[in-house]
C-alpha cells in the first residue's frame, strides 16, 4: 500500500524525471564524441592550433581569429633579460597616453609672420586656440596665410569622421595655372588637412621637391611635390565629408550674410583684419547657439511624444523637459534647504550672519535670472501682454546636485496689452540653471613622492601639546618611512630670551627631540630660536624659507595637528608648483566635557566625526612650494616698502590671495584632525585675526544641541 501510495504521488514528475536523465545521458555520450574528432583535427601534441593547407590558423567558435586579422592578433611578448648586461632600472612615463603610444588626433599649425604677428595671429588665437588641444605657429620673415577664419568645432567635428587608414588631402581644390586638368592643390588661404600617413611617405622626397620644383606659392608648391611622388591630388569631399569654404569679398558684412554656403563654411578667407576676425567668430558662434537651441527643443519635442508610451505616462513628464528630476531626500537630514534672498541682500551669509549684502558673483546671478524670467515671459505672451519688472517681492535658490541650481521668484510685474492698458501684477515663476557638461580641467603634473618638510611653530603655551604632536609623527611618517621632514621653530618671548641660560622653557621639548633622534638615528630634527611678543606668521614663514631651498614642499602645521600619511599625499597632490597652494580646513573635536558629560567617548572615527565641526576660521595650516612664497613675498615686500607693522595683520593666507596670481585651494579636510584645546589667543595680534581666533574658541565647544543639554541640565540642577 505504502509503495503504491508513493507511485501515486511521484507520477506527476516522473516524465520530467525520465526526460532530464535521457537528456543527460545523450549529451555527455555527444561531448565524449566532439572531443575526440576535435583532437584528430585541430590540435597538436601540446593541445595548439595546427595549421591548415597554405599555413593559416582555423577560425574556430571560440572567438580566434583567421586568415587576414593578423594585425589585430593578440600576442604575448617574453619578457627576456640577458644576464650578461647590467640590469637597469625601468623608467616609466609620467602619464599612461605616453606609455601606451597615444596620438593627438588633431594638430593645428598656423602660419604667420613678424608682420601680423601682433594683429591677426592674435585674432585666430582668440578664436580657435580653446578649441584645439595642440595648436603651433610658425613664423618668418616672408607674408604667410593667417588671414582665415576656421570654425573650429566643425573642424573638429569633420576629423572625427574620417579614416586614419587613408591617406587625406583635403581642402579647397584647385588647378594649377597650366597644368594638368585632373591635378588639384588645396589652397593654403583656406586651410587643408593632412594625414600623419601622407606627410611619412612625403617625407623622403621633400629635398628632392625642394631643388626640382619652383613655385612662389607655398601651397602649390606642397600640391606638386604630393602630385608628382605620391600621385595624390587634392580633394575638397573625402569619405563621405565636405570641406566647405567661402571666398569673403571686399567690405563684407558679416551679419548680413545670407548664402548657404556661407552658412555652412568651415572656413573663411581672407579677412582682412582683427575686427572682421571677431565679427565673424561673433557671428558663427550666434550660428551654433541657435543650432543648439534648435536641437534642444527638437528632443525635448520627441520626449513628449514619447513619455505617453513609458510606463509612468505623461505624469513622469519632469521640468524641464530632458533634464533630471528633482532630488527626493529619503529623510528630513537629506532635505536641500532653500536660500532667501532680495535684489539687494542674502540671507544666508557664508559667515553664519543672518543677513549680508548681495555682491559680486551672487548679484550677477540674480540679475542675470530676473532678465531671463522677463525674456520667457515676454517670449510666451508677447505680442498680446508685454512685461517690464517693478520690483522682486522674493527670491528663492538651491542648488540641487542631480540637476543644477533652481530658482523660485516673486515677481512684482506691470503687463501693457497691444491697446496700451496696463496693469500690476504679481507672478511666480520658477527656473533651473541646469549643470552643464562635466570638464577635466588640465593641471600639471604632480607625484605622491614629493618630500614634505613641516614647519611647526611653538609658544610656551603650546608646551602641553608637543608631546602628542610629536608621537603623532613618529608614529605615523618615522614608523612608515614616509619622505616627511620635520623643522620646530621656538617662538621665545623677550622675558624668556634673557633668562634662556637658566631657564629654558623649551628645554623639555629639546630633550623630547633628542629622544626621537637617538630613537631613530638617520632622522635629524633642527630647530630655529626666534624671539618676539608678536608672533607673526609671515614673519615666521620669512625666516624658515630663506633656511630651504626653493622647491622645498612646506607644511604649515599647528600643535594639535595630528599628522597621518593620508592627509601628507594630499597636502602633495593638491599643491602644485607655480600653480596651486592649498589651505585645508581642519576638523576640530568638540569640547568631551559638554559632548559626553561624563559618558564614554567615541571610539571609531566615524562616531567621533559627528562630534565635532569644520574649523573655517582657522588659516593655520597650509601646504605651499618655498618658490612660490617668496614670489609672492617679493611683491608684498614692494608694496608694504618698510612698514614691518603691517605684516602683524597679515596670514600667509593673506600673502598669496593678495600678492599671487596662483589658485588657492580651500577645502575641508577630513584626513587632518585636531583634539579639543582652548587656543590662546594673542591681543597684539590684529584685532581681525584675534576675533576669528576668539570664534573658533567659542564654535568649537559644542554644537547647539550639545550646549542646549548644558543649560538644560545645569537649570534642572540649580532649580533642585
Amino acid at each position: 500500500m505504502r509503495l503504491a501510495a508513493l507511485l501515486a504521488a511521484l507520477r506527476p514528475v516522473l516524465p520530467l524525471v525520465l526526460g532530464l536523465s535521457l537528456g543527460c545521458s545523450l549529451s555527455l555520450l555527444r561531448a565524449s564524441w566532439s572531443q575526440n574528432g576535435g583532437e584528430d583535427q585541430c590540435l597538436g601534441a601540446v593541445g595548439r592550433p595546427r595549421p591548415l593547407a597554405g599555413g593559416a590558423l582555423p577560425e574556430v567558435a571560440d572567438g580566434r581569429l583567421g586568415p587576414g586579422h593578423e594585425d589585430f592578433r593578440p600576442r604575448i611578448v617574453p619578457y627576456y633579460r640577458d644576464p650578461n648586461k647590467p640590469y637597469k632600472k625601468v623608467l616609466r612615463t609620467r602619464y599612461i597616453q605616453t606609455e601606451l603610444g597615444f596620438h593627438e588626433r588633431l594638430f593645428v599649425a598656423v602660419l604667420t609672420s613678424k608682420a601680423t604677428l601682433n594683429t591677426l595671429a592674435v585674432a585666430v588665437n582668440k578664436t580657435v586656440a580653446h578649441h584645439f588641444s595642440r595648436l603651433l605657429y610658425f613664423t618668418g620673415l616672408r607674408s604667410a596665410k593667417d588671414d582665415t577664419y576656421a570654425q573650429a568645432e566643425q573642424v573638429k567635428a569633420l576629423v572625427t569622421h574620417l579614416s586614419i587608414n587613408q591617406d587625406v588631402y583635403l581642402g579647397r581644390a584647385e588647378e594649377f595655372i597650366g597644368g594638368d586638368e585632373q591635378a588639384r592643390y588645396c589652397h593654403g588661404g583656406f586651410g587643408y588637412l593632412i594625414s600623419r600617413s601622407l606627410l611619412l611617405k612625403l617625407h623622403p622626397h621633400l629635398d628632392s621637391c625642394r631643388n626640382e620644383i619652383l613655385s612662389v606659392r607655398p601651397d602649390e608648391w606642397l600640391g606638386q611635390c604630393i602630385i608628382d611622388f605620391l600621385g595624390i591630388t587634392c580633394v575638397s569631399q573625402l569619405q563621405g565629408q565636405n570641406y566647405h569654404t567661402y571666398e569673403l569679398a571686399k567690405n563684407t558684412e558679416p551679419e548680413k550674410e545670407e548664402e548657404e554656403e556661407f552658412q555652412a563654411a568651415l572656413a573663411v578667407h581672407p579677412v582682412s583684419d582683427m575686427t572682421l576676425m571677431y565679427r565673424l567668430h561673433k557671428h558663427f558662434s550666434r550660428i551654433q547657439l541657435d543650432r543648439a537651441y534648435q536641437e534642444i527643443q527638437d528632443l525635448q519635442m520627441q520626449i513628449r511624444n514619447l513619455t505617453s508610451l513609458t510606463p509612468a505616462g505623461e505624469v513622469g513628464l519632469t521640468w524641464p523637459v530632458g533634464i533630471n528630476s528633482p532630488f527626493l531626500p529619503k529623510s528630513r537630514f537629506e532635505v536641500i534647504s532653500w536660500d532667501y534672498f532680495t535684489e539687494q541682500h542674502l540671507f544666508s551669509c557664508p559667515d553664519g550672519s543672518p543677513k549680508c549684502e548681495l555682491l559680486g558673483a551672487s548679484k550677477a546671478d540674480v540679475s542675470e535670472i530676473i532678465e531671463s524670467a522677463l525674456e520667457q515671459l515676454n517670449s510666451r505672451y508677447q505680442p498680446l501682454l508685454r512685461f517690464s519688472k517693478r520690483q522682486l517681492l522674493n527670491g528663492y535658490r538651491r542648488f540641487d546636485p542631480t540637476r543644477g541650481m533652481e530658482y523660485t521668484l516673486d515677481l512684482l510685474l506691470e503687463a501693457v496689452t497691444q491697446k496700451g492698458h496696463s496693469h500690476v501684477l504679481a507672478k511666480r515663476v520658477s527656473l533651473v540653471r541646469p549643470l552643464s557638461k562635466v570638464e577635466i580641467i588640465p593641471m600639471p603634473y604632480v607625484t605622491e613622492a614629493t618630500r614634505v618638510q613641516l614647519v611647526l611653530p611653538l609658544t610656551v603655551q603650546d608646551l602641553d601639546f608637543v608631546a602628542n604632536f610629536l608621537d603623532m609623527f613618529a608614529m605615523n611618517t618615522l614608523d612608515t618611512h614616509d619622505n616627511a621632514l620635520l623643522t620646530l621653530l621656538f617662538i621665545y618671548h623677550p622675558y624668556d630670551a634673557q633668562r634662556v641660560s637658566q631657564v629654558d622653557v623649551f628645554a623639555g621639548v629639546k630633550a623630547m627631540v633628542g629622544e626621537l633622534e637617538k630613537r631613530y638615528a638617520e632622522v635629524k630634527i633642527p630647530w630655529i630660536s626666534v624671539k618676539t611678543e608678536v608672533p607673526s606668521q609671515v614673519k615666521l614663514m620669512d625666516i624658515v624659507s630663506k633656511k630651504h631651498p626653493v622647491d622645498t614642499l612646506f607644511f604649515l602645521a599647528s600643535v594639535w595637528t595630528e599628522i597621518n600619511m593620508e592627509f601628507l599625499n594630499r597636502c602633495r597632490m593638491n599643491t602644485i608648483s607655480n600653480w596651486q597652494v592649498f589651505f585645508p580646513v581642519h576638523f576640530q573635536e568638540f569640547n568631551p566635557a559638554l559632548v559626553y558629560r561624563g559618558e564614554q567617548t567615541a571610539s571609531s572615527t566615524t562616531d567621533f566625526l559627528r562630534d565635532g565641526h569644520f574649523d573655517r576660521h582657522s588659516f593655520a595650516e597650509a601646504c605651499f612650494y618655498n618658490s612660490d612664497y617668496m614670489t609672492a613675498r617679493t611683491k608684498l615686500a614692494a608694496d608694504i616698502l618698510d612698514r614691518d607693522e603691517v605684516l602683524e595683520s597679515m596670514e600667509v593666507f593673506d600673502v598669496f590671495l593678495h600678492y599671487s596670481g596662483l589658485h588657492l585651494f580651500r577645502a575641508v579636510e577630513p584626513g587632518l584632525v585636531q583634539k579639543y584645546a582652548l587656543r590662546s589667543c594673542n591681543p597684539r595680534l590684529s584685532e581681525e585675526l584675534y576675533h576669528r581666533c576668539v570664534l573658533s574658541n567659542l564654535e568649537g565647544l559644542a554644537s547647539r544641541s550639545h550646549l542646549a543639554m548644558a543649560l538644560f541640565e545645569q537649570e534642572q540642577a540649580n532649580s533642585t
